[in-house]
Order: C-alpha cells, then sequence, then structure tokens
C-alpha cells in the first residue's frame, strides 16, 4: 500500500508548479509595480538600443520602434548615424515614402553616397551594421570595414526579375524600403565587390574552405538575414550577382 503520509510525485508535481506559478505571478506584479528593477535589454517595454547585444526581445523592440515614428528616429538618433530627415513624399501609382532620412554614414562606416531610406530600413542597417557586419569582417578578415558600396535605395520601380518585363508590381525601392549593397572598403584600404569576389556559384563549399572573403560576404549576407525582412544576393538569381538586396516590410526571404 502507498503510505498516505508520502505525497504522489503528481501531488509533488502539482505544488511545484503552484509555487512557481505563484512566483511567476509576484514577480510580474512587481515588474508592473515598479518594484522589481528589470535591466533595460530584458525590459520588454523599455526602448530599443541598438548599442545592447541582441537578444530573444530585440525582434519585438525593433517592431515596435519601426511602427513608431518618434521611437524610430530616437532610436537612429542613439545609434550614432549620421543623417537627416527629409519630408514626406506622397504615395503616386505606389511610390512615395513616409518618415524617411538621408543616411550618410552608419557607426563606424562610410556610404558611398548618401541615400534617402525609410527610418525602419535605416533601423535595420545600423543593426546590421554594428552586431553582424563587422562581426563577420574582424572574424573573417581580421579588421573592420569602413566604407559600404551601393547602388542606390529610392527609386521608383517595378520588381526586377532580369527578363526585362518585371512583376507588374512595386519593389521595395519604390517606397525607400530597400537597399542595394555592392561592395565593402576594409580600414586598410582594400576593397571588396560583390561580382568580383562573390564566389562562383555562392555556395561553393570549396571557396567557402579556403577564401575568408567568400566567408565573410557569406556571413554578413546571413547577418542581414536576421535584420531584414528580406535578403538576396548572388545565390538568388544573376539580377543580384553583384550586391545584395536588403529590405523591410515585404515577405520574409533568405536567398
Amino acid at each position: 500500500m502507498t503510505d498516505p503520509a508520502v505525497p504522489s510525485a503528481r501531488g509533488a508535481g502539482r505544488l511545484i508548479g503552484a509555487a512557481l506559478f505563484s512566483l511567476a505571478c509576484g514577480l510580474l506584479v512587481g515588474y508592473l509595480g515598479g518594484w522589481v528593477p528589470v535591466p533595460p535589454r530584458w525590459d520588454p517595454l523599455a526602448a530599443l538600443d541598438v548599442a545592447e547585444t541582441p537578444n530573444l526581445l530585440t525582434p519585438f523592440k525593433m517592431r515596435r520602434a519601426r511602427a513608431d515614428p518618434d521611437q524610430c528616429l530616437a532610436a537612429l538618433k542613439s545609434a550614432g548615424l549620421r543623417f537627416s530627415p527629409v519630408s514626406d513624399r506622397a504615395p503616386v501609382q505606389g511610390c512615395g515614402f513616409t518618415n524617411a532620412v538621408r543616411l550618410e554614414s552608419g557607426h563606424r562606416v562610410q556610404l558611398s553616397s548618401a541615400t534617402v531610406l525609410s527610418c525602419r530600413t535605416a533601423l535595420s542597417f545600423a543593426l546590421w551594421e554594428r552586431h553582424d557586419l563587422q562581426a563577420a569582417a574582424r572574424a573573417e578578415l581580421g579588421q573592420e570595414v569602413r566604407r559600404i558600396e551601393h547602388l542606390g535605395s529610392y527609386a521608383c520601380r517595378n520588381v526586377n526579375t532580369g527578363d526585362g518585363r518585371g512583376t507588374g508590381r512595386r519593389s521595395r525601392h519604390a517606397t525607400a524600403d530597400a537597399l542595394d549593397v555592392s561592395g565593402f572598403t576594409l580600414a586598410n584600404g582594400r576593397r571588396i565587390q560583390l561580382l568580383r569576389d562573390a564566389p562562383q556559384p555562392w555556395d561553393d563549399a570549396q571557396a567557402l574552405q579556403r577564401d575568408p572573403v567568400a566567408r565573410f560576404l557569406h556571413a554578413a549576407q546571413a547577418g542581414a538575414c536576421r535584420r531584414f525582412d528580406g535578403t538576396l544576393g548572388p545565390g538568388y538569381n544573376r539580377v543580384h550577382r553583384d550586391h545584395f538586396h536588403l529590405e523591410t516590410g515585404g515577405w520574409p526571404i533568405c536567398r
């Protein structure tokens, strides 16, 4: 017979569950009441800080900042980017933008030329540059990127499929939600261009094993996939053989 004085495993589990639930409720009440301090990087209600190492809350904070023009601009300012707000351009036939900036430089990189980007895309760029691009350059090439070459951002046009006809729908470039990055200049002056230096084919295993530049480019693209909604590169099609297409607001894609 089972000794009634000894609780069953099921009963013990219930007691533990109830205790944990009570503890969680207590912490939640304390957090909402301001009695339990939470570091900003782990506080879901704290504003996005681009300088903080990304964690599980970063995508949530990112979406919130993107949706709020004031929060987005504040996050850009605190990130150390050089930019100036630009006037909205009323939509005409699917082209135009709101809450955009003229971006001149990132945290530690210059752009080849100032370019107009939506604030939300500039914010994704800020996270990518600080936490992915520079980390990849240090890991694979032993130095940082100092200049980013690009092929432009805002352009009133349709998606380019490479067949000369397009798809009949507007590109994310038409709303200043996309940036095409074609190359990088390192701290020692070395230039890396996707058209010349990307492995052919893009997923060439031997090239990735022997060539640090190939690994850097792959790591840069992988990081972009974490920060942007859409990232297309040389592995996608011939249209993108010479650049990374980085966009926000579209369907999630990483190719």
